[in-house]
Parts: C-alpha cells; structure tokens; sequence
C-alpha cells in the first residue's frame, strides 16, 4: 500500500469534493430556495438553504474581514496542516488516513464555495421526532463527520493496543 498512497489519499479527497459539489449542484440546480422535500416522512427532508455562516449559520453576521479571517483563512491553514500531516506521518493506521483523506475532501468542498459563491448551500435536515435532530447539513459536513469518526475510532484502537 505505501507504493499507492498518495494515490489513494488524492482519490478519497477527490471522490469527496466530487460528491458534495455534484449534490450541491443537483440540489441548486432543482430545488427551490427554502422548499422542503420530504425524503422520508418528516424524519428526513431535502431542502436548499444558503448558509452565509459556519456549522449551523454561526458567523454569518460577521464582517467580511472577519468571515475572510474565520471561514477562509484558518480552515485554509488547517486543512493544509492536515494534508502534510497526511503527507509526513507515514506510520498512520488505514483506518486514520481514511479519516484524514475524509475531512480533508469535506473541508475544501466548504472552502471552494466560500470562494466561488461566498456561501454554502445545505439540503438536509434530519428530526426524529425529539430523539434526535440535526441543523441543515451538506455532503462535504458528512466527509468531516465520517472522517472526524474514523480518526477517533483509530485514536481509540492506538490507546488500546499501547494499553492506555
């Protein structure tokens, strides 16, 4: 696998920035602004909002000097430290190049919309019924999630076979 690295990591961000521009294009392109579209019930809805802000809208009555400093800048520099993380460290579990190749891929998706559109669009919202709610959400947020899970679950498996 060390001949293919690179490779594989480039092909997991690629497929991730790939997804989420595509869905986001499909869900600009046929869903009205603010139009629910129920997936499954009540429980699963597709909509299409644009998020002018961070993870739930935060920041969106920023400046623009300060949403350029927060939502640009910094993310641009720790998706940069987390790709030569990826780079460098090469005794990383699979399980954690995975995870990092995940939100890698997640992150620039929301940074090249905050570039190109100056906004993100989110489509979907999920409310079980009290048990369990979400804000509106977009693929590249579900790469940082799953890849945000990966490197816990490797973190967690490294602890245990050091026996910590």
């Amino acid at each position: 696998m060390k001949k293919y690295r690179i490779p594989f990591i480039l092909l997991l961000v690629f497929l991730n920035i790939g997804c989420d521009q595509v869905s986001k294009i499909i869900v600009r392109d046929n869903i009205d602004k603010n139009a629910n579209i129920e997936l499954i019930g009540d429980y699963f809805v597709m909509t299409n909002v644009y998020n002018y802000g961070a993870f739930l809208g935060m920041g969106s009555e920023m400046s623009p000097v300060l949403k350029y400093i927060f939502l640009l800048i910094l993310p641009s520099i720790v998706l940069i430290l987390v790709f030569r993380h990826l780079l460098v460290k090469k005794d990383l579990s699979m399980t954690a190049v995975i995870g990092l190749a995940f939100l890698l891929g997640g992150g620039i998706g929301n940074i090249y919309d905050r570039l190109m559109h100056k906004r993100v669009i989110d489509f979907f919202h999920i409310d079980l019924g009290g048990v369990f709610k979400t804000g509106i959400f977009n693929m590249a947020d579900v790469s940082v999630m799953v890849g945000m899970g990966f490197v816990l679950y490797s973190s967690i498996i490294k602890k245990q076979s050091l026996g910590l």
